[in-house]
């Protein structure tokens, strides 16, 4: 299923098949950060972290999350 280029903003964007793809791509990336596998999916993709209130522990877990994927992270 190819969702380049399409934005998650809400579920609402999205088709049942869309969603159901989704939840499946992310039980596969988290079997395989249990596994220990090292996956750089997103590498040489950037990513810009902009929150509405400062959230120490929101912006750690996006970052942590960006970083085992591969892309660069700028707050």
């Amino acid at each position: 299923m190819n969702l380049k280029s399409k934005n998650f903003l809400t579920l609402l964007d999205y088709t049942s098949e869309e969603i159901s793809y989704l939840l499946k791509l992310a039980k596969t990336l988290k079997a395989e950060k249990k596994e220990g596998t090292a996956h750089q999916h997103l590498k040489g993709k950037n990513v810009v972290l902009l929150f509405q209130k400062d959230s120490t522990r929101t912006r750690c877990a996006f970052e942590a999350g960006a970083y085992d994927l591969g892309m660069g992270v700028t707050y």
